[in-house]
């Protein structure tokens, strides 16, 4: 028995040490303003407050949007859309710096932590160290021998009871050292975590601040070529339209070809979760199919995806994993009426024979050969291409039906393919906006 637990404190105390030598370096974060536990938790907790609050103004900037978004189609309804969508980022902007802050102060806790646990570990090492080899001299006497070598009945009894206390104490300890080794293991893969989320926080704060500068140049450019005169913005809006209506027609009639050629059973089993979440809200604003804003807005009277709400400069992540076969932009420049069909957009094939268009992006960051994870961030969503406000389009095509075709007046290249209702495989339990039902 004894022999038995020699063995698995050795084991024990070799996987205490292979855990402590891989532990990642957290020690190197330090924050300038704490100096303990407890006043860095309460700047934790002051961070956590700033972002509760930020996230209320930036929902109340949200329903002013929607407000915005009911008005006539305007030069000011256009200004007051970008002066929106820049004041929405520059609250995005703040989230991502509190939060780096918040990380930071974190890491830093947890890296004191860590510490501390490792001490733990080192010292019950040490106590199970002793403990064995107090054990190991105890084990060259058999228990017969120890019983007759006290000088009276009394000490017989007393040195077999040191040998179950010291059999006792060692369990204890070994129990303990796992537990320390346990924390530690927990502590380290938080610590991991929030890194990998601090350069995420990292990215999102350096593509908003670019898509703030596109922002004012596109405000910029709408003054300087209106001249402010509402005139000359309806007249370029009404040739959109027109161009718009030539390029549904055109797009149309390659599906018609295409469509002959689609064969459903090749298509993965309806399934919700075949595909992961595009956002990490997904709300409807239009659904797939006849909808009826696409009876009012489209030449073909239909949505061939969903749209879901999205403010400018949410993180869009790839649905499932799959190589990019497309990153490309359809706008001509960033004026409203030069912004045609999918704006800036991207394309995933998948192994599944489905493909995933998101569409209507402020900014890619992927490029085309690429091979991403599902979960990984591959651009952010915006007002690009021929849309009425800022939010994702999502698609799904049966991958080999996938081409594309030049469209003048379109920029860059024209996606076209069967598409599939993207509810048949995204998660279940998506809301629903009213004006979407």
């Amino acid at each position: 028995m004894k022999r038995l637990i020699l063995f698995f404190a050795f084991i024990v105390i070799i996987t205490s040490i292979k855990l402590v030598n891989a532990q990642v370096d957290l020690s190197q974060i330090s924050p300038e303003a704490a100096s303990s536990a407890i006043i860095l938790r309460e700047l934790i907790n002051e961070k956590t407050e700033e972002l509760k609050k930020n996230q209320e103004q930036r929902e109340d900037l949200e329903k002013n949007m929607e407000s915005v978004s009911q008005l006539k189609g305007s030069i000011q309804k256009e200004i007051k859309t970008i002066d929106n969508n820049i004041s929405q980022l520059n609250l995005s902007v703040k989230a991502n710096e509190l939060t780096l802050d918040k990380l930071g102060m974190e890491i830093s806790l947890l890296s004191d932590e860590i510490q501390n646990t490792e001490k733990n570990i080192a010292n019950g090492r040490e106590t199970v160290i002793k403990l064995l080899i107090a054990l190991q001299q105890k084990d060259k006497e058999n228990l017969f021998f120890s019983f007759l070598k006290g000088n009276n009945l009394s000490q017989s009894f007393s040195e077999i009871k040191s040998i179950t206390t010291l059999n006792n104490a060692l369990l204890s300890s070994i129990n303990e050292l796992k537990n320390f080794q346990i924390d530690l293991s927990q502590k380290l893969e938080i610590g991991n975590s929030k890194k990998r989320n601090r350069e995420i926080e990292r990215e999102n704060l350096t593509n908003r601040q670019y898509i703030i500068n596109d922002q004012k140049n596109e405000k910029k450019r709408i003054l300087t070529q209106t001249k402010d005169q509402e005139r000359i913005y309806q007249e370029q809006i009404a040739e959109l339209d027109k161009k718009q209506e030539e390029i549904s027609k055109i797009i149309e009639e390659f599906e018609n070809k295409i469509r002959a050629s689609f064969d459903p059973s090749l298509l993965p089993i309806k399934r919700h979760g075949v595909l992961g979440s595009p956002l990490d809200d997904l709300v409807i604003t239009q659904k797939y199919g006849p909808t009826q804003f696409a009876s009012r807005a489209y030449r073909t009277k239909t949505h061939t995806g969903v749209d879901f709400r999205a403010s400018i400069g949410t993180p869009i992540f790839a649905t499932q994993s799959g190589k990019i076969i497309a990153n490309d932009n359809n706008d001509r420049g960033t004026s409203r009426w030069n912004k045609y069909q999918y704006g800036r957009y991207i394309i995933i094939e998948h192994e599944n024979n489905l493909s995933t268009l998101y569409a209507h992006l402020s900014r890619s960051i992927v490029k085309k050969g690429d091979i991403v994870n599902k979960g990984d961030i591959i651009g952010y969503s915006g007002n690009s291409g021929y849309s009425f406000g800022p939010h994702l389009h999502l698609s799904v095509f049966w991958a080999p039906s996938v081409e594309f075709k030049s469209i003048p007046p379109v920029a860059g290249l024209v996606p076209i393919g069967i598409t599939i209702d993207p509810l048949d495989y995204l998660p279940p339990g998506i809301s629903l906006l009213e004006s979407a039902k």
